[in-house]
């Protein structure tokens, strides 16, 4: 019975959702045609007041302006109801005015009474200085600022767009996060040009606001003299007063309306919202209340100024400076004592050696320099750790294996802005990232050059500048990737990880790996150790297969592989040997065969390759048979053609990969790999029946004369 009342509550609050459009609509008509009583009238205008409160509270405590994506249909519905209201309050006004300054409602009155002293001489003029304010200054400026806007974040799509593929193509975000990013940018481009579009209602709005008055007074005094037989003055005072109070009680809610479109459009969007942005900002520095409360104090000082005034200010910004310059110096002095503290306890667990002196060192570690700790610091919500346990999980679904947990620590012996990454101990990378600036990295033909710290990409060795967050839609609309400092960090790991993914998977990583596959399949992991293969020999065959980037996504296959032909090589070999390491790995590649041409080829039929010339093809196998090695020259030269080769691959847009008989490709591959890294090296037996091999570059020719 509570699912089926909790069912129907959720349908009834849809519905009300549903129809908050259309009833809006109705009361419009309705306000604009028929005939509306004073107390409806100040009910409607008080409504009209409080909705302008709260979208300007609305717009101030949004964070950015995707927050408040439906403020141009708000503001649209906001502007047909004010002018509805003024319709209504002008047929109000025409029709009763001569009753007395009561006939159209109170908040009327009010306005043009208590607000403007029942002068309509000082309610003309501040009825046209609150338009030109609302018209010249804050709707012409949001207006301009949202064209702006739109037209800068149309230009930045695509780069934005280069940068959501990078992170998606690194690891760092999943397709759903990816979408999520790439549907974002769409709507902020919707968002500021519908922006830019609306503040016309605001603009048009005012100017109705100035010909609504004119006719008003205009049409009372027709009125008033014609139809009532009131004097000319006693008309012109009542429907002048009551225009005035009309306009007012308009014109005040366009204001604040306008104001909020300003805030929306004119805000950068940080994890603050405007309020905590300026009071951060304005108030960050006590030197500046210093110096503010010294110019109070000599301007209160001079004679004929109000003393009082000044000085009390100056006072007041003195002790709010002095109160920030004592907070701030706490801060530093908590910093400060930390790497004391530290050093203290170390000193005290060196009195008395112990075991739990000796520390293991971490299969993979991360170390940070100080200014970098906040990147990585669960107190202070770090962007870091996220991205890290979301590498981990991408490298766990496209290699095949969990990696070990990122051990991070802070160094002080590093720079402030320098970071290392280490593999068991022994650094593998280390670069420098700088927080609060972006990398704009060159992907090459950017059309301009940026004014920053010229540096390299830690992970690629592309040439890059840290720049100044304002440039970053600059950077991106010349070409550039621009990133983040936690990001050149992530891509930097996640690159060597996948590197050295080999030496990551250790004797209890591929435990773990059976275990897992043990829970589906227990009889196919039984079988195969320790009966099969040892474990030692299956962590040499899969780290073999991670040497040359082969995942080891498939365990199934390759289970299935050795144990078909582990027991016919061990057979093969003396007693107690066991099966051949290397001939076990050129098969188990061969029942991979079709997810390997796969990675290199995805979906296609014919795969353009690398070919050995026939004659070198026939020196090689004989060098490698009789010696296991290349002479001087020959190794020289095969390696001047594979350049050569690989060159004319990546100029045509083909993926370099060569394609070598069986016998060749472990020497080729460990030969060639170790100068070219981007080369894969494939054996004939690895393709697929259905694949057709067309040779596109070829290396030999010289060496085999």
């Amino acid at each position: 019975m509570n699912s089926f009342l909790a069912i129907l509550k959720d349908s009834g609050s849809a519905h009300a959702r549903l129809m908050a459009g259309p009833v809006l609509i109705l009361m419009v008509l309705a306000m604009m045609i028929l005939p509306l009583p004073p107390f409806i009238l100040d009910l409607l205008f008080t409504f009209n007041i409080s909705l302008a409160v709260m979208i300007l509270l609305v717009a101030m405590f949004t964070k950015k302006p995707l927050d408040f994506a439906a403020f141009p249909a708000v503001l649209l519905f906001a502007t047909l109801l004010r002018l509805a209201l003024n319709v209504a309050s002008t047929r109000v006004v025409l029709m009763h005015g001569h009753k007395g300054p009561d006939a159209a409602g109170q908040v009327i009155e009010a306005f043009g009474h208590f607000l403007v002293g029942g002068n309509f001489a000082v309610g003309i003029v501040v009825f046209v200085i609150l338009v030109i304010i609302n018209f010249v200054v804050i709707t012409k400026g949001a207006g301009r600022i949202a064209e702006v806007g739109a037209r800068f974040t149309l230009d930045a799509m695509p780069g934005k767009q280069m940068a959501i593929d990078a992170d998606l193509n690194a690891g760092l975000v999943g397709e759903d996060e990816a979408r999520r990013r790439r549907a974002e940018v769409g709507q902020e481009a919707e968002f500021y040009g519908s922006m830019d579009g609306a503040s016309k209602f605001v603009r048009g709005d005012a100017v109705a606001g100035l010909l609504i008055m004119v006719i008003n007074i205009v049409g009372g005094l027709i009125i008033g003299v014609g139809q009532h037989d009131l004097a000319f003055s006693e008309a012109g005072r009542v429907y002048t007063l009551l225009t005035i109070g009309d306009g007012l009680v308009a014109q005040i809610p366009a204001l604040v309306i306008s104001t909020a479109a300003g805030v929306v459009v004119s805000r950068v969007a940080t994890d603050q919202d405007v309020g905590q942005q300026m009071v951060s900002q304005l108030f960050a520095n006590p030197n500046v209340l210093f110096i503010t409360a010294a110019i109070m104090a000599i301007m209160g000082s001079i004679p004929g100024m109000p003393h009082i005034a000044f000085l009390l200010l100056a006072a007041a910004m003195a002790g709010g400076g002095w109160l920030m310059y004592k907070r701030q110096k706490a801060e530093r002095d908590v910093l400060a004592e930390e790497p004391m503290k530290a050093q203290a306890a170390v000193e005290a667990a060196a009195a008395e050696a112990s075991w739990d002196d000796v520390a293991l060192l971490d299969p993979l570690g991360l170390e940070v320099g100080y200014r970098l700790i906040s990147l990585v610091d669960h107190a202070q919500n770090g962007e870091l750790l996220h991205r890290i346990r979301s590498l981990r999980k991408k490298f766990a679904q496209d290699v095949g294996f969990l990696p070990p947990v990122v051990h991070i620590r802070d160094n002080l012996e590093l720079k402030p802005n320098d970071y290392r990454i280490l593999l068991s101990g022994v650094e593998i990378g280390h670069g420098t990232a700088t927080p609060g600036q972006w990398l704009a990295i060159d992907p090459g033909g950017v059309t301009m050059t940026l004014p920053g710290t010229a540096t390299t990409d830690p992970a690629f060795g592309l040439p890059a500048v840290w720049i100044d967050v304002a440039l970053r839609e600059q950077a991106q609309i010349a070409g550039y990737t621009v990133v983040d400092a936690g990001t050149v960090i992530a891509t930097h790991l996640n690159h060597l990880m996948h590197r050295y993914g080999a030496e990551l998977l250790g004797r209890q990583e591929v435990q773990q790996l059976l275990d897992h596959i043990g829970r589906e399949s227990p009889k196919l992991v039984e079988d195969l150790v320790p009966k099969t293969v040892t474990l030692t020999l299956l962590q040499k065959l899969l780290r073999g297969l991670l040497e040359e980037e082969v995942p080891i996504r498939d365990m199934r296959s390759i289970i299935e592989a050795l144990s078909e032909h582990a027991p016919r090589l061990a057979a093969l070999n003396p007693a107690g040997s066991g099966p051949d390491a290397g001939e076990l790995l050129a098969l188990t590649r061969v029942g991979l065969g079709r997810a390997i041409v796969q990675q290199w080829f995805p979906g296609e039929t014919e795969l353009r390759v690398i070919g050995l010339d026939p004659r070198l093809e026939r020196v090689l196998t004989q060098a490698l048979t009789t010696s296991g090695a290349l002479e001087p020259g020959l190794a020289e030269s095969v390696l001047s053609d594979a350049e050569r080769a690989v060159q004319a691959q990546e100029a045509s847009g083909d993926a370099t990969v060569l394609v070598v008989p069986p016998v060749l490709r472990p020497s080729l591959s460990r030969f060639l790999r170790h100068h070219f890294p981007q080369l894969g090296v494939l054996s004939n037996a690895e393709i697929p029946d259905e694949r057709i091999l067309k040779v596109t570059a070829q290396i030999g020719g010289s060496q085999a004369t």
